[in-house]
């Protein structure tokens, strides 16, 4: 299949090398994974140990100082070759908060380590129950007491806390009724989750449609250090806007990459599957939708890239990180669609891994943020329509 993206080119290497590495994987290795509902423990530490884990980290810290376009395309190719970047994508959008946020002692205490991966920084608390994406909103409560902070509230959603060892919390620091602006008052901390776990959160994991690991958090007086606290006290809804417009932009990638692996599956299958003397893939019906979504996926690829140049120069992005995330990940989805329809029964047989990876792009209509609230985005902060809530 012909390739358009305009930025190829310029990322032969990474490419090249993450593909490598991921034919190290082959699908029947995902497959098993999914099938037990594991974690796919050998390849994202092999992706460790090949230093892509540690892409965002300066140079100073063990890392190699890349940008999120470099990130965002190793995750684009990890989904490209078949496999799920939804098990290791947080250490990327995660170390941001920490590079761009941190202090330098937290840099240099924690940084080269997760670049060995000697710790994992693979978590991000910020969800609730009763507040979802209306995250100033949120009723997690941390109280300052001396050296300490006590913790107290739940979260829910909360991915790839029992293969983390480090997560960033956001929690209430000023209570909402002594703010000016509901952004306010709002706190990041660095959490030990083994330490945590053993006094003070509970965690109860969720099992879902997607073999996704993601859990329930429950703080009952957690205390943690007060040199945890990321930045300032109040300005963590600021900064965790940085961790989540570089996940929407890297969740954007991974779909770009869904979009890649179900286009050429399907191409191929298509070209090859004979029925009334000729190949289904002759026919407009068949070729129409699977044209469709790549001309979507090409779009959406575009965005992504205007996104990571905005972010890389430290420039607001949150119309790009928003659009990119909508553009791909309806792209995908369409191109899933496609995909599973044309193998007929096929599609819904696991050695064919369709229906795995079916499942998995399905989970970015909804998350990390739904597709009518990045339209509400749009909306409001581009187009200047009034406020809708």
């Amino acid at each position: 299949m012909t390739d358009i993206d305009p930025f190829h080119d310029q990322f032969t290497d990474i490419r090249e090398g993450v593909r490598a590495l991921c034919a190290e994987f082959p699908p029947e290795y995902h497959r098993k994974i999914d099938e037990a509902r594991g974690y796919p423990e050998a390849f994202v530490e092999a992706l460790t140990r090949a230093g892509w884990m540690a892409a965002l980290i300066p140079e100073e810290y063990g890392g190699s100082g890349l940008g999120l376009a470099e990130a965002s395309v190793i995750m684009e190719e990890i989904n490209r070759a078949g496999g799920n970047s939804g098990a290791c994508h947080g250490q990327m959008y995660n170390m941001n908060t920490l590079v761009r946020h941190g202090s330098e002692e937290q840099r240099r205490r924690y940084l080269p380590k997760l670049a060995t991966g000697e710790l994992r920084l693979q978590s991000m608390g910020v969800t609730e129950p009763t507040t979802g994406t209306d995250t100033t909103s949120l009723k997690t409560t941390a109280v300052r007491k001396g050296d300490r902070y006590v913790i107290n509230g739940q979260k829910v959603w909360i991915s790839r806390v029992q293969h983390s060892d480090l997560m960033i919390l956001l929690a209430r620091t000023t209570p909402l009724d002594q703010v000016k602006k509901k952004s306010e008052g709002l706190s990041i901390f660095l959490v030990d989750i083994k330490a945590a776990m053993a006094k003070g959160m509970t965690v109860r994991p969720i099992l879902n449609m997607v073999n996704h690991e993601t859990n329930e958090l429950f703080f009952d007086d957690l205390e943690i250090p007060a040199e945890n606290l990321i930045g300032e006290e109040g300005q963590g809804f600021k900064y965790i806007l940085t961790g989540l417009n570089a996940e929407r932009v890297l969740i954007a990638a991974e779909c770009i990459g869904d979009g890649f692996w179900f286009t050429d599956k399907v191409v191929d299958y298509t070209k090859n599957r004979m029925v009334f003397g000729r190949p289904i893939g002759q026919n407009q019906g068949v070729q129409f939708p699977i044209a469709e979504a790549y001309v979507e996926i090409a779009a959406a690829n575009l965005m992504r890239y205007e996104a990571c140049r905005k972010f890389d120069a430290g420039l607001p992005c949150g119309a790009e990180a928003n659009m990119s995330k909508y553009l791909a990940a309806k792209a995908s989805w369409e191109a899933a669609n496609a995909c599973i329809q044309f193998h007929g029964g096929f599609g819904f047989a696991c050695e064919y891994d369709v229906e795995r990876k079916f499942r998995e792009t399905r989970l970015y209509q909804v998350a990390p943020i739904s597709t009518n609230l990045i339209l509400s985005y749009v909306a409001e902060h581009i187009l200047g329509l009034p406020r809708s809530f």
